[in-house]
């Protein structure tokens, strides 16, 4: 498509273009068939609710807020909102009360839009305390409306814009936009203190469009990808916007815990995903088999060790397959490679993004080496996404190639720090944030270590989750976590260590599997408190770390650990949004069992 200078365009191009094509497909439940959207109905729904909305009285650049699982409805009022010039204020459907009040807060939001039963009650929840909120609309039928005087449901808005005589208005403000309008405020999940509301305006999306363009080739519109991650994450919402953009069709994944049924489902060519997921993809492939004989655990092998030959150590860096190797290759294909991925539901795969954590350089290679396309990034809300990702020519260890137009150098404490379109050029109603983001001389600070070798990046650690022992070692907790995050028995780990003199961990440990252990190992417990308290399960656990944590430094290795029964949650605040560790929260939760671990 020819690059647009705002985004409240865009789906009236694409309506034109494509017509009955469908656009999305969406549904509520997983037992619910398929609704799809043509590009004409899916324009035609913008326009509705962007009447709407100015019935409702929003203004040039007012903020609207969204509160719900992924929905066609997100997208619908996204671009609606562009077509008036509104801004759009994406939640996080897990957070909580006090979250929600702080973002439509600091946003000065009048109006969100919620999906279920919970966000509804939160919602009216703050509005009582809000000296902003005005409206609450509602996604879903069913949900019981406890304030209606201040709420309404979609349908009903959907009626206001039909019956609406604001379309010259419309119209008006649709002609008007500026590139440097806000066209969102995403706020970041927050590892300490208050989120802060990430400026990105309609020149930061339309360069993005554009420099994605060069990087990833091979995209139709005959491709489809799978929504899978939360739309208010910048990741999943920007490859969103940039497959509308190409005229791809997405499918909305509404439950995140529905994900391997949809995957079968919809086998999608391509999806965006987190590092954890592939981790889990990978302990369960690993599973599977552990329990094959020697003899067909010795062609998976040989086809492993195949498929990196082809795919890493040829095709990679450019170099044609012999015919040998192509044979290879082909019998390998028909033996495990086509098997796994009918079975995953990735055997369209052609696009695999991947980022938002470290992901194991093991877990990229074992992937890579049997034909699933992971194309590792690495990028930040501030980024409009996408810093770097792997091409062609990509290199394990690495997150990829800085993109086309993206200035990257490294700074003090080998900082990484960046320049371009698609940065953002502050943080709303955050001064404070703002002066210490950026250099004297406008480079954004990512907080990220790392150096850049051939023009692409190497991270080593997040710099404020680095800590220092008492001994004056500086520990990167991450790079631990991501080794031990990838054995089938521990589900989570918190790294502790800073101003001690060795390392601890807080385990949250696969319970399933450990049932399943104790059950092969003849150990009797009468509840998961006593199985976690086992001796032969510490050992098991210890064993397992011992095995992750080879090659690393001694002052690196966890030298205790206690193991706790309930996992770390978003609801209780030991994990944000986006699932990263909150440290300080789960250091202070634990604190009489860090100190016995230190004996203090």
């Amino acid at each position: 498509m020819k690059a647009i200078k705002t985004f409240n365009k865009l789906i009236q191009l694409q309506s034109d273009n494509y017509g009955d094509r469908v656009a999305i497909y969406d549904r509520n439940k997983l037992t619910d068939p398929w609704k799809s959207i043509s590009w004409k109905i899916f324009n035609d729904k913008v326009n509705t609710i962007a009447k709407a909305l100015i019935e409702l009285g929003v203004k040039t650049q007012d903020r609207v807020a969204q509160f719900s699982q992924n929905k066609s409805e997100n997208l619908i009022i996204d671009f609606a909102g562009y077509t008036i010039r509104a801004v759009v204020v994406p939640i996080y459907p897990t957070s909580t009360p006090e979250q929600v009040k702080f973002i439509t807060s600091d946003a000065g939001t009048e109006i969100i839009f919620v999906g279920n039963q919970k966000q509804y009650d939160i919602a009216v929840e703050v509005m009582k305390e809000s000296e902003c909120l005005k409206k609450i609309i509602v996604f879903e039928n069913d949900v019981k409306l406890t304030d209606k005087e201040h709420s309404m449901y979609f349908e009903e808005l959907m009626n206001l814009g039909i019956t609406s005589t604001k379309a010259s208005e419309q119209e008006l403000r649709r002609s008007e936009a500026k590139e440097e309008d806000m066209s969102c405020l995403l706020y970041t999940s927050g590892t300490t203190g208050n989120p802060k509301g990430v400026i990105l305006t309609h020149s930061m999306l339309n360069e993005a469009m554009r420099i994605h363009d060069i990087r990833l080739k091979g995209i139709t519109e005959d491709d489809v990808s799978l929504a899978f991650l939360p739309l208010t994450h910048v990741f999943e919402r920007l490859w969103c916007y940039y497959i509308l953009y190409r005229g791809t069709t997405i499918y909305i994944n509404h439950n995140p815990a529905e994900i391997q049924t949809t995957l079968k489902d919809v086998r999608p060519s391509m999806m965006c995903a987190v590092p954890r997921f592939w981790e889990k993809v990978y302990i369960g492939v690993k599973e599977v088999l552990n329990d094959y004989t020697p003899i067909k655990l010795g062609i998976v092998t040989w086809a492993v060790a195949v498929g990196k030959k082809y795919n890493v150590d040829s095709l990679r860096i450019g170099k044609k397959p012999d015919w040998s190797l192509r044979t290879r290759y082909k019998i390998a294909d028909k033996l495990v490679y086509s098997k796994l991925k009918l079975t995953l539901g990735l055997e369209n795969a052609k696009i695999l993004p991947v980022a938002g954590a470290k992901l194991s350089d093991n877990i990229t290679l074992f992937f890579r080496s049997i034909g699933v396309p992971i194309v590792y990034g690495y990028g930040l809300t501030e980024t409009s996404a996408t810093v770097s990702c792997f091409k062609d020519e990509y290199e394990i260890g690495t997150v990829g190639t800085i993109m086309p137009a993206v200035e990257a150098k490294i700074g003090e404490g080998n900082e990484i720090l960046l320049r371009g379109k698609t940065i953002t050029k502050g943080y709303y109603n955050n001064p404070e944030a703002n002066e210490k983001a950026f250099t004297e001389d406008g480079w954004f600070r990512t907080g990220d270590a790392g150096e850049i070798r051939n023009n692409k990046i190497i991270l080593t650690e997040r710099l404020k989750d680095l800590f220092k022992t008492s001994n004056g070692k500086y520990i990167a907790p991450q790079e631990i976590e991501t080794r031990l995050g990838t054995d089938k028995y521990i589900e989570q780990v918190a790294v502790i260590g800073d101003e001690r003199n060795f390392v601890t961990a807080i385990i949250a440990p696969s319970i399933p599997q450990l049932e399943k252990y104790a059950k092969e190992h003849n150990i009797s417990y009468a509840d998961i408190d006593e199985l976690l308290r086992n001796e032969d399960v510490y050992k098991l656990i210890e064993s397992r770390i011992t095995e992750k944590q080879q090659g690393m430094a001694h002052y690196e290795l966890i030298k205790k650990f206690t193991l706790i029964k309930i996992p770390f949650t978003i609801e209780t605040g030991e994990l944000t949004n986006t699932l990263k560790i909150r440290r300080s929260v789960i250091t202070k939760k634990y604190q009489k069992e860090i100190d016995a671990m230190y004996n203090v």
